[in-house]
């Protein structure tokens, strides 16, 4: 700003802004680019230039050969032939009038000043009101954060305390499901799972791994996008629930069930799951237990890898299509493909016959990106 108004000095010495032969000199300078501003003064100082030119141009200011300068000052010739000022130009004369020009254009430099100074405070209190209206809405989410986090984990605790108990089980729970729209004999719901499955009965197991937070129902519906925000009790969640893949089938069971939970930060459903990326973390978890509604099943982790999802057309492995073998050959190319992958060597293989479980989230370091963990039945 400092520089800026030496230069508003340097460009006004000697002009008279009332005369209109110095103001379109300066303008044409300032338009020539002759000169450069770097704060709001000097763009002010610009902007006042221009604004006094139009005025110029529409007749608003005129010549005016008494006061305008150097232009408006008569001389006449000595007898020596030397040229003098009258008395109105006078040594003096000119020096009062450059002190006059001096204080009016400090004036003009220092109101420009003050003008950008409220500019400045204008924008710290906006800035100030911003940051206060940021700080009321952080704090906000993350109380409704922690408290839907908390919710999650007063239901969750409700619910696996319900697993066992008979209070609301039903004749119906012990019905047919549909299985792929077709309606095929099914076996017993096991007891400990009636009582929940009489809550919803949209459940299709119960998944739990020890020593983590992953002890959660797992739900299954006819599309892979509900419950990415609802709850067991079908209420609106961020959290969302884990499921099985929509293609999976319970009875008879998929040769690889794929069960899919959000990576909350909070730990919730598979927001720890990507611990498994270490290797001790994984022996020290190798074991994960998996109980559909009609039997119980144990499981031992054999890959771990990261992936994405790819576009459709895109000719890569994808191991979320991998749901059912039809043959030993294609059973063989997933095993081969996921192993090629996994980020450790875990000793765990499979053969064609085998049932796997794959557990899936969200990977956030890359687009799309996918984390999973396949384990193969065990007991």
């Amino acid at each position: 700003m400092l520089r800026d108004k030496e230069l508003i000095k340097s460009i006004t010495n000697g002009a008279d802004l009332d005369n209109p032969d110095d103001i379109e000199k300066i303008y044409r300078d300032l338009q020539s680019g002759a000169y450069t501003f770097e704060s709001e003064v000097g763009r002010n100082f610009d902007d006042k230039i221009y604004e006094l030119h139009e005025k110029v141009l529409s007749g608003e200011i005129t010549s005016d050969p008494v006061s305008s300068g150097s232009k408006g000052r008569s001389k006449e010739k000595s007898t020596n032939g030397k040229n003098r000022y009258r008395s109105d130009g006078s040594k003096k004369s000119v020096e009062k009038r450059l002190e006059k020009h001096d204080a009016k254009y400090e004036k003009v430099i220092n109101e420009l000043a003050l003008e950008e100074l409220k500019k400045k405070e204008k924008r710290r209190k906006s800035l100030i009101l911003l940051a206060a209206l940021v700080a009321v809405f952080s704090l906000g989410y993350f109380a409704i954060y922690n408290y839907m986090s908390t919710r999650t984990d007063v239901d969750y605790n409700e619910l696996a305390s319900l697993k066992g108990s008979r209070s609301l089980a039903s004749k119906n729970s012990e019905e047919p499901i549909k299985v792929n729209k077709t309606s095929i004999e099914t076996p017993d719901i096991l007891p400990e799972y009636q009582t929940l499955y009489a809550k919803n009965v949209r459940l299709s197991g119960w998944l739990k791994i020890d020593d983590t937070k992953i002890d959660y129902p797992v739900m299954q519906t006819t599309d892979n996008d509900y419950y990415l925000n609802h709850n067991f009790n079908q209420q609106k969640d961020n959290n969302g629930s884990l499921f099985l893949d929509c293609a999976c089938s319970l009875y008879p069971k998929s040769t690889n069930m794929i069960i899919y939970g959000h990576h909350m930060k909070s730990g919730n459903m598979f927001g720890n799951l990507q611990k498994y990326a270490k290797e001790d973390y994984g022996k020290k978890h190798s074991t994960i237990k998996f109980d559909t509604i009609y039997e119980k099943g144990t499981y031992e982790v054999m890959y771990v890898f990261y992936s994405k999802v790819y576009d459709n057309d895109e000719l890569v492995f994808k191991y979320y299509q991998f749901i059912n073998a039809n043959s030993e050959k294609e059973f063989d190319y997933y095993m081969s493909e996921m192993e090629k992958l996994s980020l450790y060597n875990t000793g765990v293989s499979a053969h064609y016959g085998d049932t796997l479980l794959t557990l899936s989230t969200c990977d956030h370091s890359q687009t799309d990106g996918r984390f999973a963990v396949v384990a193969k039945r065990v007991g």
